[in-house]
């Protein structure tokens, strides 16, 4: 009997997905969480998605019912807008253009173009015979090929790797050699959430405030992992992971409880 007993434990707790890491993989190393979505099924589990207002990861988290949500693209807190193109089950649910905040200050407007073309993070359903599904990082007015189209993507910015595209996507503004104008803390040490390729799988890197680091630091450090690509998601207060209900982690800046955001990535 109490071998009977000791056999059913241990089916409970292995099957039990707190335990098992199936098609996601959550690594810690340092201040650093490193996700991996591992095989072809996961991609139709994920989803990007916005809210008419703004809430917590957690919160996001919770009402999706979700493995794993992390947060995804910029947003005017001031008015609750997204500055990010956000694509949910193949619509367009949030235009930065409908964003009148872009529009208040006259060197927005003028790099506004840079703005809209920031990189974005897809996923593609082609058919040729077979529907297939792909990972891209490109620029937002990047075409799919013929055949595809775009199930759900998120913007953000900017492209980290295998180039560094901080002037081309308007977060850094040169006068000469001198820098006039920051956006993001991209030059910074801060919290950081990344996402990139390798290898057709993605992976996610969440950088707490325990190891901050700017882009260039960030730069590196997906180079010597291999990645093939990489680009941010907005970042700093707003970095947010929740895993299962094993993981919850928020920046410490502000009061602790995780700051209030506008889009998510969810895995179901």
């Amino acid at each position: 009997m109490k071998k009977i007993m000791l056999f059913l434990l241990a089916v409970v707790i292995f099957a039990s997905p707190v335990f098992a890491a199936g098609d996601i993989d959550v690594k810690y190393d340092d201040g650093i969480y490193h996700i991996t979505l591992k095989g072809e099924k996961i991609k139709k589990k994920i989803k990007f998605v916005s809210n008419d207002s703004l809430i917590t990861n957690k919160e996001a988290h919770q009402r999706a019912k979700a493995r794993l949500t992390v947060n995804a693209g910029y947003f005017d807190p001031n008015n609750e807008r997204s500055i990010s193109y956000i694509v949910t089950d193949r619509n367009t649910v949030e235009d930065p253009i409908m964003n009148p905040s872009l529009f208040n200050s006259s060197i927005v407007r003028r790099n506004l173009d840079k703005i809209l073309n920031r990189t974005e993070f897809r996923i593609v359903e082609c058919y040729s015979g077979k529907t297939r599904l792909h990972y891209e990082i490109v620029p937002h007015k990047s075409e799919v090929e013929f055949g595809c189209n775009i199930v759900t993507s998120a913007q953000a910015g900017p492209l980290v790797y295998p180039q560094l595209r901080l002037e081309e996507e308007f977060f850094v503004v040169k006068d000469g050699d001198e820098i006039v104008r920051e956006s993001c803390s991209v030059l910074h040490k801060t919290s950081r959430t990344v996402i990139g390729l390798k290898d057709g799988e993605a992976h996610i890197l969440i950088i707490t405030d325990e190891h901050p680091m700017d882009l260039y630091e960030v730069h590196d450090f997906v180079k010597k992992l291999g990645w093939d690509r990489a680009m941010t998601f907005d970042g700093g207060s707003s970095t947010s992971m929740n895993y299962l209900n094993k993981y919850d982690v928020v920046s410490t800046k502000g009061d602790g409880a995780g700051r209030s955001l506008k889009s998510f990535m969810i895995v179901r």
